[in-house]
């Protein structure tokens, strides 16, 4: 029996076997880990021109309150995610993430205000679990639809000219922009973001459409499909989050380096503090800290340190202290990189730790994040 029908596809699937993709098994769908050039380079290439991904397995939700008012929408998300939607202006998107009563995460998201409406994109391996949480807890007050739609990204520092060829107001967006137009005669959802660190955009295109779009992309000489390899390592070496590695129900925001993602209104003293899952715990660690913290990590040599590894306090493997949730070969940074968890007293840049691999404890300087400098335009 084939161990892949059971597989789900996106509508780029037959596309991705045309170009040579290597296929694997991912959040239930048959993706493609990489193309005949391979991770190395398709990861350089998007740092250098544009990388087109396909993420169509994520999943696309609308939130519109049944009264039809974008504030009801707000106010009912909010109390399921400690950020301020109330105040997101129209056209912009931001990060947010679901929490739990424990004040941990259950999922990362982003979160875009369009018109009477917000759009949500959730993780692949969370999505059905996401949707059931929406109408389980806010389902009285607003309709969750999920859209059938494929989602591409195209990054890199030639994407706004490529995208610009077929739609030329892109130039004018700006990071966390989110437009809608037409894109080769075809009405699109466009989104001035993206998951590597460079300048980009996420594109939600109708399903029976997105051959069409992508293929018009892929013709332009700038443009190479990239896979699930290079999206890996190049949100690593942007500091980025994977749900499942360095974020998930044992990880607190304020642990995960997250505050960032909380504005004032949802905080301590601000106008909407606290009323979402887990904030008695969110909101004392905000003013206090946590016990540890997600750090970056770079390993000495050559050789990659992977997630799961165990982090020690001494050259002997006799203080553990902490976990490597992510790691892999940076190509941009020309060298292994990593992300774990460490108590604050070993989270300051500088310091020294040790990764237990095959046996051995290999000297590892807790970084500052990102480790690539991002090229979002602000």
């Amino acid at each position: 029996m084939d161990d892949t029908a059971a597989l789900k596809k996106t509508p780029l699937h037959a596309l991705h076997l045309s170009l040579g993709a290597r296929m694997v098994p991912f959040a239930g769908y048959d993706m493609p880990v990489q193309y005949p050039a391979g991770v190395m380079k398709e990861h350089l290439h998007t740092r250098a021109e544009a990388g087109l991904f396909d993420v169509s397995h994520m999943g696309q939700v609308i939130v519109k309150a049944k009264s039809g008012s974008y504030e009801d929408a707000a106010l009912a998300l909010e109390s399921l995610v400690p950020v301020d939607i109330l105040g997101l202006a129209e056209g912009r998107q931001r990060y947010g993430f679901f929490t739990d009563d424990t004040g941990c995460i259950l999922d990362d998201l982003m979160i875009a205000h369009l018109d009477d409406h917000l759009f949500v994109v959730v993780n692949a391996a969370c999505k059905e679990a996401d949707v059931a949480h929406l109408r389980a807890h806010i389902g009285d007050q607003c309709d969750i639809t999920v859209l059938d739609r494929a989602l591409i990204a195209l990054q890199g520092p030639r994407a706004v000219s490529v995208l610009a060829e077929l739609w030329a107001d892109v130039a004018a967006m700006k990071f966390m922009d989110v437009r809608h137009c037409r894109l080769h005669d075809v009405s699109c959802l466009v989104s001035r973001s993206g998951y590597s660190g460079e300048d980009g955009f996420e594109i939600s295109i109708p399903s029976d459409k997105a051959v069409d779009v992508t293929m018009r992309l892929l013709e332009h000489p700038d443009v190479q499909a990239i896979g699930l390899g290079a999206r890996d390592s190049l949100r690593l070496e942007a500091g980025l989050c994977l749900y499942g590695n360095d974020i998930d129900t044992t990880t607190s925001p304020v642990e995960a380096a997250l505050e960032w993602a909380m504005q004032k209104a949802r905080r301590g003293n601000g106008a909407r503090a606290g009323s979402f899952p887990g904030s008695g715990r969110i909101l004392s660690e905000l003013e206090n800290g946590a016990a540890r913290r997600r750090v970056g990590l770079k390993p000495e040599g050559k050789a990659p340190v992977r997630g799961h590894a165990k982090l020690y306090a001494d050259a002997e493997g006799k203080i553990e202290i902490g976990e490597v949730t992510s790691g892999g070969f940076g190509p941009s940074v020309e060298g292994p990189v990593a992300m774990g968890y460490v108590p604050l007293s070993h989270a300051a840049a500088g310091t020294l730790v040790y990764a237990e691999v095959r046996g051995k404890y290999l000297p590892i300087t807790v970084s500052a994040l990102p480790f690539v400098t991002p090229t979002y335009k602000r």
